[in-house]
């Protein structure tokens, strides 16, 4: 392909009113205006009209009240009436052990954030996150992979594992798993890929922002970008040519999270009222004012969908029912599973070319975010620290592809038992924190050990008096914990990784 030149490119950019990416070329040198040139060649320029016009220069409008209510779900007790009643988990549990060992089941983690918020220096899956060991986010889901390869898989059978990463942190990635000699997995398992970037707007003109001289300014497309980055990564590819049929989509925060849960991937393959396309699991609100999405059925369809929490009307965030608990209580765990045609479909049934440029991909919803972007003064060309929103940033969320599923399901899964994310700085009163993630882990050892037939010393208030930590390579779930008959009492104030 022959490289972009300076004329095509200043042409495209005036049909578009964006001439100002060229407002310092002749500044640069030979190889930072091939730079600019290529950047801004691999933009869908004939899209950006179109997204300032809908996105950057307008608000798009919130749900209202009356297009929104609660799902139907299957609840985590399996024998209660809640949300569409009795099931049963163990032939769905069956079900997804037996594609887990016909190969059909790849892990994908979305790991493109950074440890910045936690003053963490690095990818966010490199965070120290075993409430004993300190082992790092990735060691914890690579020993979710590893248990379930253990006990699913027969000899040669594999799970792979995908990771989207960003431009900024992928090569610290791969070399984080190099010196972790891939925490135990076949490196030939392992693929890793960056997400796109989409560009950053002026919040009043809608021009799109320099971060340097020659770098247009660009942020992360959002994890709704993973549904165009696993088809142009070749991870699709990938994948078809392993046999896998569904994708089990985790983020890569929450040391909890069941990477491979043979009951979910049972549920969105053969549930009866599952498409097989896409399906999600939930966690019951802690509180109404809990900042977390929530699964929502939406419009007359009816398609589930999720509600951001600041989008949620507060007539809604507020609702309980006739026993007090909340109406709309299914968060948003942001655990999925897609299944491979699905995204090859969402994607125009093949491939394209690599990049992340506005407007390719996937026909999903942009969400428009108001931030801080440092950028360059197009007059001196000197760089600006704003003080206040000054960009739109515009990003996609993968739970959009839920409305074009046929029908989707949505899976409870309890708190205690596979929700400890990481997402805030430890404070006090404050959740989702490394703090509160080993309480959580703390909490959910004791509870499965003591049903083990294990005493757990506890304090006065109930909490107990140590700290546990219970990889899924020791135990995936009470049952098989239960099963080992462990032979053992715990200490107070011991630290102790079982």
């Amino acid at each position: 392909m022959s490289s972009p030149t300076l004329a095509s490119i200043r042409q495209s950019l005036a049909s578009i009113d964006q001439e100002q990416l060229l407002t310092f070329f002749d500044r640069l040198d030979a190889g930072k205006q091939a730079r600019l040139l290529a950047n801004i060649a691999s933009m869908n320029l004939s899209a950006i009209p179109g997204l300032v016009r809908e996105y950057v220069l307008t608000k798009p409008a919130a749900h209202g009240d009356s297009e929104l209510s609660p799902p139907a779900y299957y609840p985590a007790d399996c024998t209660s009436t809640a949300g569409r009643g009795a099931w049963d988990r163990a032939h769905f549990r069956a079900k997804g052990i037996e594609l887990i060992a016909a190969g059909h089941i790849a892990a994908f983690t979305v790991a493109g954030g950074q440890g910045s918020r936690l003053g963490f220096e690095g990818p966010k899956g490199c965070y120290p996150a075993g409430a004993v060991s300190n082992i790092p986010l990735f060691a914890c889901l690579a020993d979710w992979i590893i248990a379930a390869q253990r006990a699913f898989c027969p000899a040669g059978v594999r799970i792979p594992w995908y990771i989207m990463t960003s431009p900024l942190n992928d090569a610290q990635t791969r070399e984080f798993f190099k010196q972790n000699a891939y925490f135990g997995l076949d490196r030939h398992d392992v693929m890793f890929f960056p997400q796109g970037v989409m560009p950053s707007f002026d919040i009043a003109t809608g021009k799109i922002l320099l971060s340097d001289l020659h770098e247009p300014a660009v942020n992360p497309d959002g994890h709704g970008g993973s549904i165009r980055a696993l088809m142009v990564s070749g991870a699709i590819a990938d994948m078809k040519r392993r046999g896998v049929r569904h994708i089990s989509y985790t983020q890569i925060d929450n040391p909890l999270v069941r990477v491979i849960d043979p009951v979910f991937l049972g549920l969105h393959a053969f549930a009866p009222d599952s498409s097989a396309q896409m399906s999600s699991k939930m966690v019951a609100k802690a509180h109404a004012g809990e900042k977390v999405g929530v699964l929502a059925r939406m419009g007359a369809g009816g398609k589930i969908g999720v509600v951001e929490y600041s989008d949620m009307p507060r007539a809604l965030t507020e609702a309980v029912d006739a026993s007090g608990r909340l109406v709309f209580n299914a968060g948003n765990a942001a655990v999925h599973v897609l299944s491979v045609e699905f995204v090859e479909r969402l994607n125009g049934g093949g491939g394209g070319g690599g990049g992340g440029a506005a407007g390719q991909g996937a026909s999903m919803p942009y969400h428009r975010a108001e931030k801080k972007v440092p950028h360059i003064d197009l007059a001196s060309g000197q760089r600006v620290e704003p003080t206040s929103n000054n960009a739109v940033k515009l990003e996609t969320f993968v739970f959009d592809a839920l409305a074009m599923c046929e029908s989707s399901i949505v899976m409870e899964s309890l708190r205690v038992d596979e929700f400890a994310p990481i997402k805030n700085a430890t404070a006090p009163g404050v959740s989702d924190s490394p703090q509160t993630c080993r309480e959580i882990q703390t909490a959910r050892a004791a509870a499965w050990l003591e049903r083990a037939g294990v005493r757990v010393p506890r304090k006065a208030t109930g909490e107990p008096d140590c700290v546990l930590e219970l990889p899924p390579s020791t135990a995936m779930d009470v049952e098989s914990l239960i099963a080992q008959r462990p032979a053992m009492d715990i200490v107070a104030g011991a630290k102790i990784v079982v």
